[in-house]
């Protein structure tokens, strides 16, 4: 969050944005919120320029007072922070002991407001990291996504010091992929627990269907001689239940005012990260005593192929045609 404005974003539009998001409610400088909707955009359109159309519609798509109020704590506005504080905290601890029910993530979030005040001081300026945010989701999701980053680092950093397991290990870890989004962990976070959720809520015939089929790898005819269906029925419930466990997903997203893009980007961060979510855990602990149980990427797809939700269609449809 920069002290000077450019001309990327005209004045009058501006001026418009600044009254939306009441900017004076914190004696904010019509100045630095420009500098701040100038950083926002710089960084949605860094691969192609914007058109005034694009501009406009991305800057009425913020979360205007969000970024207000964020703009003004960086600046060290007092009445700012103090409303940061009061209306911000409960939630970060809520999320802190969602989490780690135990407590121990509450240290992160309070070590986070030191972050977020801007104790660093470089070249006379306080360097806060809600310089960071920019409007493109709520200040409680991206407050979220940060604490749950702040979580999977520190696990990694504990864990800097066990042996590496073998290449061709289960427990193996994977190549880290490039130009990974600062974001991506704490989309993960969210969504391993939206998708836990979501699965506890199935039926057990539903939760036994999906982990005879993707924790053991059974086939859609094994699974039907078991449980005395044909394939196009056992078939027809998996697709059921991968629907089900997916609405439910973006109901729980949307329960915490995450917006269609923010949503889009929890998914994508699932299937592109190498965080992987456990079956035996999602699908019920019998999962984890069967010798066939393994994990799988998303949630959704058998970890031997690291399949996502569509491969894993397209293998049951081959499957079913087989025979």
């Amino acid at each position: 969050m920069t002290r000077t404005a450019t001309a990327l974003i005209d004045r009058t539009l501006v001026e418009r944005l600044y009254r939306k998001a009441r900017g004076e409610r914190w004696s904010l400088a019509m100045e630095v919120f420009a500098s701040t909707l100038e950083a926002s955009a710089r960084k949605a359109f860094a691969s192609s320029p914007a058109d005034p159309r694009q501009l406009d519609r991305y800057c009425e798509s913020l979360h205007l007072e969000d970024l207000a109020l964020a703009c003004a704590c960086a600046q060290g506005s007092g009445a700012a922070w103090e409303h940061f504080i009061r209306e911000y905290r409960p939630g970060l601890y809520r999320a802190a002991d969602a989490i780690d029910p135990s407590g121990g993530s509450r240290d992160l979030a309070d070590s986070l407001y030191g972050e977020l005040f801007g104790l660093d001081v470089r070249d006379g300026e306080r360097r806060s990291h809600f310089r960071y945010f920019h409007g493109r989701s709520s200040l409680s999701t991206w407050l979220r996504a940060v604490l749950s980053q702040r979580h999977v680092d520190r696990l990694r950093s504990t864990r800097r010091q066990d042996p590496l397991p073998e290449d061709e290990a289960p427990g193996a870890i994977p190549a880290p992929s490039n130009d990974v989004d600062p974001q991506r962990s704490g989309y993960v976070s969210l969504m391993r627990s939206s998708v836990t959720a979501a699965v506890t809520t199935l039926e057990p015939r539903d939760r036994l269907r999906l982990r005879c089929y993707y924790a053991q790898d059974l086939t859609l005819a094994q699974i039907g001689r078991m449980l005395n269906e044909s394939e196009a029925t056992v078939s027809r419930h998996l697709s059921r239940a991968r629907r089900d466990i997916r609405a439910a997903v973006e109901r729980d997203l949307r329960a915490q005012r995450m917006s269609d893009a923010e949503i889009s980007d929890c998914f994508a961060a699932v299937v592109s990260d190498s965080a992987y979510l456990d079956l035996a855990e999602l699908l019920g602990s019998d999962a984890g005593s069967d010798p066939g149980s393994t994990t799988a990427r998303d949630g959704f797809g058998p970890a031997r192929k690291n399949a996502n939700v569509e491969r894993s269609k397209g293998k049951e449809t081959s499957r079913a045609g087989q025979r």
